[in-house]
């Protein structure tokens, strides 16, 4: 299954006799709470789903966005009428981060058919899709957790697979390069990791670039179907968007949940700057 779907696929699919489950992800770090906007106008049928409450962990020492309590995990999906024999479409309301994060627990979490709606609310808004303030109330589905379909790294695999294989830092140039650092405790990067902003996935309007150019630009950094290949960002929600751009492209990648603020919180951790890798 395309990891992806257009807003015009998605209006199609939803007039089927057994449509998509939708899930409203939408969060903007530092940004006001999701859920007003949610309740504002959302997709007809969709869900809303926290990200800091339900699609991770109480931020702390495994950084600000760790997994979440698979109890908690698994009774947000199934509130939402996630269930295994389902498909499932997550959009937000912005940069695709938050939907990716969606995307990647559920496919890490065992679910196979999940997808996320390419340029979210907008692209949704700009194919002429309605919106509704009309909340659901979706029969609960039966998902379960079966954790490690998709591959995950630790602090000390994400250092390794920086020496032996391609660690991409989905972060912003000058978060990576260590010349300004907002939010965690020292600005930089991991030791090898390649500078890749996830900014450079997408097209003007929000969606991803096609699958040639993302497969182009990952190769050009190292990223290959047959290279080992993991992401982390700042907190493991960009890097999320990351993993589904090389989805996209080909390439299977690992994710760094811990990211940046996990590996920056400990100061015997070694931490480079500059351009280069390294």
């Amino acid at each position: 299954m395309n990891a992806i779907i257009s807003a015009s696929e998605l209006a199609s699919e939803l007039t089927g006799g057994t449509p998509p489950v939708l899930l409203d992800v939408r969060y903007q770090l530092g940004g006001p709470p999701g859920r007003p906007e949610y309740e504002a106008g959302h997709l007809p049928g969709a869900v809303y789903v926290d990200l800091e409450g339900e699609l991770a962990g109480p931020a702390g020492a495994a950084g600000r966005h760790p997994l979440p309590d698979p109890e908690v995990f698994t009774a947000a999906m199934r509130a939402a009428g996630v269930s295994k024999d389902r498909e499932v479409v997550v959009y937000d309301g912005a940069q695709g981060w938050a939907a990716a994060r969606a995307w990647w627990l559920l496919r890490w979490a065992g679910h196979e058919a999940v997808r996320v709606l390419d340029g979210g609310l907008a692209a949704w808004r700009a194919a002429g899709g309605e919106l509704t303030s009309e909340e659901p109330a979706p029969e609960p589905g039966d998902f379960t957790m079966a954790p490690g379909a998709l591959p995950v790294l630790n602090a000390d695999e994400a250092a390794a697979l920086a020496r032996r294989g391609v660690l991409l830092d989905a972060r912003a140039g000058e978060r990576y390069r260590g010349e300004v650092e907002p939010i965690d405790r020292v600005a930089g990067h991991i030791p090898g990791a390649r500078s890749a902003p996830t900014t450079e996935n997408v097209t003007a309007d929000g969606t991803l670039r096609p699958a040639a150019e993302l497969a182009a630009r990952f190769a050009a950094l190292g990223a290959v179907p047959d290279a080992e290949v993991g992401v982390y960002c700042g907190s493991g929600v960009s890097a999320a968007q990351q993993v589904l751009a090389l989805a996209v492209a080909g390439v299977p990648a690992a994710l760094y949940v811990g990211s940046w603020s996990e590996w920056s919180s400990d100061p015997s951790r070694p931490v480079a700057t500059g351009s280069d890798a390294g």
